[in-house]
């Protein structure tokens, strides 16, 4: 027969959104009928010619490879002489399920099939069109094909010539493509990374098969022992295959992302600087963000050159991903500056200019509270901002939060506002406590109250009677906190511990 002349192809209704999936009822092409026979005898596969779409002209279920002219509107589909216009309304009417559709690419200018009959799980006709060229295949690629069954024997394009190579054969770049028996499997791959390849070869080659499989096909079959059932069921594997690498692959990558942002949150996380000082150091932290390492609480502990241990810990409002960012920044800058000597008043309100400068919103503040240790270990400097106040133990007596009369309002709140600092007696022995409001403000109970501060105080005095210190203390307050709520905390919640012993 002669070669169809190519020609634009008409854009499916399904892509264009004027119809559903194809019904299985269409018949098929009279051109692919195997020779000698007539299509009627062939009813179960719809091939579909990569130039001609055709229907019968009694069907009325809408056609997902039938087009419609540009310039009319009308449908191109022709019957088996006559043809038989549907309109829009007409295709919508006749919505049909969605059957599997398979795109044959093929060396075969006669028109010879290679693909028997075939039918899909639930015994409806597999659709199938066939390319003789990877050109053909790109224009009939569309997202409603699901596996391409890839003939290896196919022609690879001509690898393209540069000025360099003068157009010769010589042993130029292109040799080592010329001599790649899959190279237009690798084409294919290029060209549908998203379907699902079968690739046919002959039965006296099944080790270039397995090699097709190893580059990237689902599966190779022998093209002269195919069977309609086989082959129906390599098609069904592939697809699932092709869907299950793929889900797999999407979960690889997700695991893969979940990982670099746990590190990269750890990292962000403060490591202490208390190197020559002899307090104790112990923090718990928990972000209240659901799988989240990194909330909007924040926390820093340094020491300086001239052995001032500085403190602080510090709560963005909010609980999102920009507050828990919005922290760590706050908590760098904290870092930069009490490393370059700056210290209460003058400290914070460098603080707030940054916050102004870096919040994604007006209305966002912070909470803070900053203690700088004299060098002796015996007193402290406290400023707070809007934040509660610190708890101090000592042996002998019960643990009490420092006076917070001098608080001053957050930060981000007020421009050229003010933080005193108040000094504060620690004494020879003593363990500082510094927390932000998530230990406070669990609820008691299924009921509607609160711990608050009173609760919390109780609760670490009993603790501390106890005999529970420094790491033991922090767990043991965080866990009972937990329990208390009935389970975890809405709040982000850290906790930073100092202790001095005689």
């Amino acid at each position: 027969m002669p070669v169809p002349v190519p020609r634009q192809r008409a854009i499916p209704a399904v892509e264009c959104g004027q119809a559903p999936a194809a019904s299985p009822d269409s018949g098929p092409s009279k051109e692919q009928a195997p020779p000698g026979t007539h299509p009627a005898e062939h009813p179960t596969t719809w091939r579909e010619n990569p130039t001609e779409k055709r229907e019968k002209p009694t069907d009325t279920s809408p056609d997902t490879s039938t087009g419609t002219d540009s310039r009319t509107g009308t449908d191109t589909g022709t019957g088996t002489g006559t043809g038989t216009g549907r309109t829009h309304t007409d295709r919508t009417q006749s919505a049909a399920p969605t059957n599997l559709t398979v795109l044959l690419i093929e060396d075969d200018p006669a028109g010879s099939p290679i693909v028997p009959d075939l039918l899909d799980q639930a015994g409806k006709p597999i659709r199938v069109r066939t390319a003789r060229n990877l050109t053909e295949a790109g224009r009939l690629l569309t997202d409603d094909v699901h596996c391409i069954l890839l003939d290896l024997a196919l022609s690879a394009p001509a690898p393209a010539r540069t000025s360099a190579d003068g157009g010769g054969s010589g042993n130029g770049g292109g040799d080592d493509e010329d001599h790649d028996e899959l190279a237009v499997l690798r084409h294919v791959l290029e060209l549908a990374p998203r379907h699902a390849v079968l690739a046919l070869t002959s039965s006296s080659d099944a080790e270039r098969g397995a090699e097709a499989v190893a580059v990237g096909a689902q599966d190779y079959l022998f093209r002269d022992e195919l069977d309609g059932r086989l082959l129906s069921r390599a098609i069904r594997y592939a697809v699932e295959r092709k869907r299950s690498d793929s889900a797999e692959r999407r979960l690889a990558e997700g695991r893969l992302r979940a990982q670099e942002n746990r590190r990269l949150e750890r990292g962000l996380l403060p490591t202490p600087l208390l190197a020559g000082s002899p307090l104790r150091f112990a923090a718990r932290y928990r972000p209240g963000r659901s799988r989240a390492l990194l909330g909007g609480d924040f926390y820093d502990v340094v020491r300086t050159p001239d052995g001032t241990v500085h403190a602080m810990i510090g709560d963005v409002c909010g609980h999102g991903p920009d507050e828990a960012a919005l922290g760590v920044e706050l908590r760098i800058a904290w870092r930069a500056l009490t490393l370059a000597g700056l210290c209460g008043d003058e400290l914070l309100g460098t603080l707030q200019q940054v916050l102004e400068h870096e919040r994604s919103d007006d209305e966002i503040f912070a909470t803070l509270c900053a203690v700088d240790i004299s060098p002796d270990g015996r007193r402290a400097g406290l400023c707070l901002a809007g934040h509660p106040s610190p708890l101090l133990s000592r042996p002998g007596e019960p643990a009490r939060l420092l006076p917070y009369d001098n608080n001053g309002p957050a930060l981000g709140l007020l421009p050229g506002a003010r933080w005193p600092r108040m000094q504060v007696e620690l004494g020879a022995e003593w363990s500082l406590m510094l927390y932000t409001d998530g230990l406070i403000e669990g609820h008691v109970g299924e009921g509607r109250e609160r711990l608050g501060q009173d609760g919390m105080v109780e609760m670490v005095r009993r603790q501390l009677a106890e005999g529970l210190a420094g790491e033991e203390l922090l767990r043991a307050a965080v866990n009972e906190v937990r329990e208390l709520n009935g389970g975890e905390l809405a709040d982000d919640l850290a906790v930073v511990l100092l202790d001095r012993t005689a």
